[in-house]
């Protein structure tokens, strides 16, 4: 494996002097860079990629530079050693790669335009000047921007302008000096912007920003987030928010969801903007994203890793704190059941399989960077270890660890050991020794409970699905059971507790024994039959975090063979009575994972369906289509995933009222309520497909601003059963007019995920995959057109296509993880098929 030098153990730089000249109808920039520092070697490297570096100046003489494109660098020759401040001139181009500095495209009035941001992260900073582009290479940052400014133009970055005056004059925009940060957070936007500012409580100025092609108002939702967070995490950290502003900026066009540049964050608009027919979920997750980067000001921009190993201590710890900012001032979202519907599960799912990474992983080379920004271990997998210390710290001493980290490491960099010693000063507890375990091994444990001859032992041995090597794995487990009598942790393969009976007399009236109580640690329980009876026979009383957590569980177990999933049916039809979203959604997760099992068109698939109208009929009753004034933002949740269920089992009245909404709002159907908008436009596709209405459709995505409203046309178009609808798709998945390239892996996975498109997408992306990473080669969806088809496929024809395509490919960096995974887990879901559709057919007669 190539190890990347790291420039810094012969270059660290204090500060950055940055002019940048943009010519944005030319697509080019130059510039000039200088650079104070101290030099440790006569030969020093700064990194470049694509760059025109023309001259290398020391106290206005000539250098003996040579550009090493191979290793995305300038090697510079220097007299003397020392502190010393280097200018260098260069120029470059600016493509629509997403990186570094790029354009983003939008439409007003008829009329296309652009803004010009930046992505530097994780190592694109050296596409816009030279520099020490390594996370543990902290300077100050100056920066001056001239730019074809045009009527109506503003330019943000990092820091408020200064010298206004200088800029009326010569078109210099000027940036106040930044705090001592790293490369990949510097940031700048212009173009035709429009915004709306506040004021925190200790006096920030946060500002929220779009294009002119969005509703004024969009804005507005997101700034009173912002502003309340911000108050939170002051109050939380014990350390006050160290710039004086906080801007949002909404981009047409982004690789990533969000991006946390100190003071200027810059976001999809889906993730920002919010318009007044939208529905709680959409409003949750722009929330939950907000609080996400805000936590970065600290995690990560205040106190920075050293090296992205430990990306981990910026992502999990933001992904946990996003929630529980977004609890703090919005307390009845309820908001830790979007994470128990959503990360907790994709986490188990992706940790289950071998050859996952684990939390903490060796980075070697900056190629390999993109790999480990992997949403379901660094962001899910890693809050909810989170989640699990700190509920074992206690909630006083996490934050009182927190802020001691924060002050003792500010503007500084660090290693995970650094956060275990704080935290473990301020609890009196030894968190390396429980967290390491959890961080270092990939994957997680399975607790076997069961009762024999009076006793009850517990177990643990890693869980997988799909082939495996056992590596003999152990962790400190939390028990968190809801039984007294137990030890607080399982930190050996097995233990035995005598007396089982007198044990159950004593918690006779705490219910079932149960572990993982509020489901916060990372792992899963099996329960021995006796157990487990007892369970599911006080099951209607069980909190609704602790059926959920049943029916992932069972689920998981069912995936993995350990039980047969034809058990999952009969959990399945147990549903019928429930009205929690955490519930209803874990039932949508079992409609999909038996929904594998069956063939379309089948009798056997007619009476699943029938069966799935049965489970979700009593909330159909209750909620329907139309809003009442005393129903709860969850009645809303339950209410999408109660039709999207309805229509896929094709109930006749759900398809009635769904068109007769369609027909009132077809001539402007983006005004169909937000919360009822997918159904109703899937329903009609699925129902009353012609090319008139494909062509609205169509027509709709790209007239639309709304970045919701574009997935939901989306997700409808995906439902067709027209060859020629097929075509007309693949005939502009390479049109950035109509389908923006960070949307492609949308798109890919909506469609090859329905068995009528699978053949043309599949064969689509194989046939243009020299132009798939052409374009997204270093965006971070990229990996997702390997990732897509292996969360999908489940036959022997599909697995050796894939196989045949991917395995020539191993070598490449970016992927190579991803497709050995793939490989192990197309295989687990044929086999399970295989070995369990029989039973999963009597299962859904019997039931039926």
């Amino acid at each position: 494996m190539e190890t990347v030098e790291r420039f810094i153990e012969k270059f660290v730089p204090e500060n950055y002097n940055i002019f940048l000249d943009i010519n944005r109808q030319e697509k080019t920039f130059s510039g000039n860079v200088a650079i104070n520092g101290e030099a440790l070697d006569n030969i020093i490297s700064l990194h470049q990629k694509d760059l025109n570096i023309s001259s290398v100046l020391l106290d206005n003489s000539e250098l003996v530079y040579e550009l090493d494109n191979d290793h995305e660098a300038v090697r510079i020759e220097l007299p003397e050693t020392g502190s010393m401040t280097l200018v260098l001139e260069f120029s470059g181009k600016i493509t629509d790669n997403m990186t570094g500095i790029y354009p983003s495209y939008y439409t007003v009035d008829g009329l296309k335009k652009e803004i010009i941001s930046t992505q530097f992260e994780s190592h694109f900073a050296r596409e816009a000047f030279p520099s020490i582009d390594e996370p543990e290479a902290k300077a100050t940052f100056d920066l001056a921007l001239k730019f074809d400014q045009e009527e109506g133009d503003i330019a943000l970055s990092n820091m408020p302008e200064i010298n206004v005056s200088r800029r009326e004059e010569t078109g210099v925009w000027t940036f106040d000096t930044t705090p001592r940060m790293s490369s990949y957070l510097l940031a700048f936007a212009f173009g035709n912007l429009q915004g709306k500012k506040a004021y925190t409580k200790n006096g920030t100025e946060v500002g929220v920003f779009a294009t002119q092609a969005q509703n004024s108002d969009s804005v507005d939702f997101a700034l009173d987030i912002a502003v309340r967070v911000i108050d939170f995490y002051e109050d939380y950290f014990g350390v006050a928010y160290p710039i004086p502003q906080s801007y949002h900026l909404a981009l047409p066009d982004f690789s990533a969801g969000a991006m946390e540049n100190w003071g200027l964050i810059t976001y999809r608009e889906v993730y920002l903007l919010v318009d007044d027919n939208s529905t709680v979920s959409s409003r949750q997750q722009v929330a939950l994203v907000v609080a996400h980067e805000l936590a970065h000001q600290w995690f990560g921009n205040l106190v920075t890793m050293r090296w992205w190993d430990d990306l981990w201590l910026n992502e999990s710890f933001a992904n946990m704190m996003e929630y529980v900012a977004v609890d703090a001032i919005e307390p009845d979202w309820h908001i830790f059941e979007d994470f128990q519907t959503s990360g907790v599960p994709h986490a188990l799912k992706r940790d289950a399989t071998d050859g996952v990474q684990s939390v903490h992983v060796a980075v070697n080379h900056p190629d390999e960077i993109n790999t480990i920004f992997d949403a379901a271990i660094v962001y899910a997998k890693g809050s909810r270890l989170m989640h699990m210390l700190r509920r074992w710290l206690g909630d006083k001493d996490f934050a009182a660890g927190l802020k001691s980290y924060f002050e003792k490491y500010q503007y500084a960099n660090t290693i995970g050991r650094d956060l275990w010693n704080a935290l473990s000063t301020a609890s009196g507890k030894d968190v390396a020794s429980f967290m390491d375990a959890w961080l270092e091994q990939p994957g997680y444990p399975l607790v076997t409970l069961s009762v024999k001859d009076d006793k009850l032992r517990i177990s643990q041995k890693q869980f997988f699905i799909g082939e495996h090597e056992d590596a003999d794995r152990i962790w400190q487990i939390p028990l968190n059971s809801n039984w007294s009598g137990l030890p607080d942790t399982l930190e050996e393969e097995s233990i035995e507790i005598p007396n089982f009976s007198q044990l159950l007399a004593d918690n006779k009236d705490k219910g079932p024994l149960r572990l993982n109580t509020d489901n916060t640690a990372h792992y899963i329980c099996n329960y021995d039959e006796q157990l487990l009876e007892a369970i599911l026979a006080d099951f209607d009383c069980l909190d609704n975090t602790s059926k959920l957590q049943i029916i992932q569980e069972r689920r998981l177990l069912a995936e993995s063979g350990q039980i047969s999933y034809a058990e999952l049916v009969a959990l399945l039809s147990r549903l019928s009575n429930e009205t929690s979203y955490m519930v209803m959604s874990a039932g949508h997760q079992l409609v999909t994972g038996i929904e594998r099992f069956l063939e379309e068109g089948s009798q056997i698939e007619s009476d699943f369906k029938s069966l799935v109208r049965n489970v979700y009929q009593a909330n159909y009753q209750r909620l329907g289509f139309e809003k009442s004034a005393q129903e709860s933002d969850e009645d809303e949740m339950v209410r999408q995933i109660t039709l999207s269920n309805m229509i896929y089992a094709d109930d006749p009245d759900v398809n009635e009222k769904a068109q007769a909404i369609f027909e009132t709002y077809k001539g402007n159907i983006e005004a169909i309520p937000a919360a009822v908008r997918l159904s109703v436009l899937t329903n009609q596709m699925k129902h009353a497909e012609t090319d008139e209405l494909v062509t609205l459709y169509l027509d709709t995505y790209v007239e639309t601003n709304d970045s919701n409203f574009r997935r939901q046309l989306a997700s409808a178009l995906a439902k067709t059963k027209s060859q020629a609808t097929l075509e007309r798709i693949l005939d502009q998945l390479q049109n950035k007019d109509v389908i923006k390239p960070q949307d492609l892996s949308f798109w890919y996975r909506l469609f090859l995920s329905q068995p009528f498109a699978q053949e043309a997408f599949w064969s689509w992306a194989r046939d243009n995959w020299d132009w798939i990473k052409a374009t997204l080669g270093g965006d971070m969806s990229f990996d997702s057109f390997v990732i897509i088809p292996a969360n999908i496929f489940k036959t022997d024809e599909r697995l050796e296509e894939y196989k045949a395509f991917f395995e020539p490919q191993l070598d490449n960096l970016a992927i190579s993880r991803n497709i050995t995974m793939g490989i192990k887990e197309i295989s687990a879901r044929k086999a399970l098929i295989e070995r369990e559709k029989a039973a999963v057919w009597q299962a859904v007669a019997r039931h039926f």
